[in-house]
């Protein structure tokens, strides 16, 4: 029995560790992201974010917005920012999910740091499905950040642990403003074991 204390600790510890941290794969036409998500900190995002991989929502789906540091990509904006943003399958689109609660990183204790996934809004408690990857450090999309006029922040919920550069691949693909044209395919999503 002690010799198997050990082997089930350490199998109890990885199974925790996995479930609090799921890894999603997201294969693009350009490459493959894959990221850890923070349940533990954003529970209701992950598990909302997850939902829609589940579903198989984001398979089939795009990224179709680049927001790079080009004076001609944010010319109205004070506040510049570096993400990329995706979202499910055009055929979903209109069967998005109710919106979720805006998790605050003043609250969950993430940063939105390079390779950091956060969901998409327009106001607070408004996110569904889309969901954006930065590039780079952007405290601006902190709580108390000025992107948004609201200073509540965005939700982040994960980070890039494989495919920055499908990230950055991605960021500067051709673009008319910040849609990207044309937007770059999800092949399909999954969560990895």
């Amino acid at each position: 029995m002690k010799k198997l204390l050990p082997s089930l600790l350490l199998l109890l510890a990885t199974t925790a560790s996995a479930l609090a941290a799921p890894t999603v794969r997201l294969t693009t036409e350009l490459g493959v992201i894959e990221a850890e998500l923070f349940a533990d900190q954003a529970p209701a995002t992950v598990a909302n974010f997850l939902k829609y991989v589940d579903a198989g929502r984001y398979t089939g789906g795009v990224f179709h917005r680049t927001v790079k540091l080009n004076p001609d990509n944010q010319p109205h904006n004070a506040v510049k920012i570096e993400v990329i943003q995706g979202g499910v399958n055009p055929e979903h689109a209109e069967k998005d999910w109710p919106a979720l609660a805006l998790e605050r990183t003043r609250d969950t204790g993430l940063k939105h740091l390079d390779g950091t996934l956060s969901m998409a809004r327009a106001g607070p408690d408004t996110a569904t499905s889309d969901f954006f990857i930065c590039l780079g450090a952007q405290p601006e999309l902190d709580f108390g950040g000025k992107r948004n006029p609201d200073g509540q922040g965005f939700a982040a919920f994960g980070r890039v642990t494989k495919g920055l550069d499908i990230v950055k691949k991605i960021q500067t693909a051709p673009a008319e403003g910040q849609t990207l044209t044309p937007p770059v395919k999800i092949l399909k999503t999954e969560r990895l074991p």
